[in-house]
């Protein structure tokens, strides 16, 4: 039967929400959470609660949610065992004091144990915060200010995306290269020669909006020779790829250790923590030379959170059970969109599969945008939560039933596409 276009959601109560959200805070919500960052009208703004792979908005829509909360729900929502965990920690030993909590020391020992690279651990709250302690880490070992980058790290000055606010003289000491190009990180190590604190990227590739790459062959080797050579620290970003590539993050899956990691999301199924790991050597430049602090970053209940949430991926052996699971995803998701021949990429690795739209020739040169447009809100539509911009995930709790669902809204909103915005018409 052909596919048919759906009526559009109910989303009366987020609507109203964000009006008044507006007026209590700029934009009503921040950043990649906008409105603008969906397809606007079409997508809720304000959700209601999650279970399992699913999320349920304001207005009681239900959706198999493949966004995961942006990456930190590894497992599912509402997972009881972790949030039994918290709920002890708060009701009988309490979770924030002027000094820390033997849940440091043992989160820290599980860390060490699972990461390549972590022979000493410092636990901090947000991927920005991970990501910017690893750069001050770098330059107080180094005594050297360039940073190179190659990937997505955060909000905070030295990386953020949108320069307003930002001094021009914070922005000069941060450059950029091309992933997959030894040869254009070369360059830039010679350009900036001498200088270079460290050189900070995403081991496997996600590029706002274009297609996600699993690092060539050799290419992770390369980069840690050429920054080795130069005398930099070389720092893989896995907040996204942390316990998802494997237990030990895309380092273990890939078989490159760096000198510092990042991580986040995963680490506590969406409690707010995430940490620096790396080598003896350079961490301990924070005993006394570089200094980090923060009210909240001892709190134990995050802590607690990530130890359980560590104790069932271990136990229910969730990376390796997602990677094959994600592996016969994106077999059948090639199928789905080879098979509807819309212009289009897949792209990811099996725990973060993503679909691109392509400038197909013969089209004008929007044409890719419209079929992006349309296609997403067809998928919401049928109740599917995946993001134009920003690569999917699979998560523990989604169950075949969910992913062959997922499968069969991509299809249907494909062949539509297709129908609407046919190459060469557009």
């Amino acid at each position: 039967m052909a596919a048919s276009e759906y009526p559009k959601l109910n989303l009366s109560k987020s609507m109203s929400m964000f009006e008044e959200a507006q007026r209590l805070s700029p934009g009503g919500v921040m950043g990649i959470r906008r409105p603008y960052n969906f397809i606007q009208g079409e997508y809720p703004i304000f959700i209601d609660r999650g279970y399992g792979g699913h999320i349920v908005d304001v207005d009681g829509n239900d959706y198999i949610d493949m966004l995961c909360a942006y990456g930190p729900v590894i497992l599912g929502y509402d997972e009881k065992e972790i949030n039994d965990a918290v709920k002890r920690q708060m009701d009988e030993r309490g979770f924030c004091f002027s000094l820390v909590q033997p849940a440091q020391n043992q989160l820290e020992r599980a860390l060490i144990d699972i990461i390549p690279c972590a022979e000493k651990v410092i636990p901090v709250k947000t991927g920005s915060d991970a990501t910017t302690l690893a750069v001050r880490i770098a330059r107080g070992y180094t005594d050297r200010a360039m940073v190179l980058r190659c990937g997505y790290h955060g909000w905070h000055d030295w990386c953020v995306e949108n320069h307003g606010g930002v001094p021009e003289e914070t922005l000069e000491l941060t450059d950029e290269f091309e992933y997959g190009s030894l040869e254009a990180l070369e360059a830039k190590l010679k350009e900036h020669a001498g200088k270079v604190a460290c050189v900070i990227i995403t081991p496997v590739g996600h590029p706002l909006a274009k297609p996600v790459m699993a690092p060539p062959k050799g290419y992770l080797e390369g980069v840690k020779e050429l920054v080795k050579k130069h005398g930099a620290v070389l720092v893989f970003d896995e907040i996204r790829t942390g316990f998802r590539a494997a237990l030990g993050g895309a380092q273990e899956r890939y078989g490159v250790t760096p000198d510092l990691g990042t991580f986040g999301k995963a680490l506590a199924n969406g409690y707010a923590i995430s940490c620096v790991a790396g080598k003896a050597e350079i961490m301990d430049v924070c005993q006394s030379k570089v200094f980090v602090s923060s009210t909240f970053f001892p709190n134990s209940l995050e802590m607690v959170a990530a130890l359980k949430c560590l104790e069932i991926l271990k136990r229910e052996d969730v990376p390796n059970s997602i990677w094959a699971r994600g592996t016969k995803f994106l077999e059948r998701l090639r199928k789905v969109v080879a098979d509807s021949g819309c212009p289009a990429t897949v792209s990811g690795i099996p725990p973060m599969p993503f679909v691109t739209f392509d400038k197909a020739p013969g089209d004008e040169e929007k044409a890719y945008k419209a079929r992006r447009e349309y296609f997403y809100t067809q998928t919401i539509r049928r109740g599917l939560f995946i993001q134009p911009f920003h690569h999917w995930y699979i998560a523990h709790r989604h169950t075949d039933a969910d992913l062959d669902k997922a499968l069969w809204a991509i299809g249907e909103a494909l062949e539509l596409t297709m129908k609407k915005y046919p190459v060469g018409k557009v």
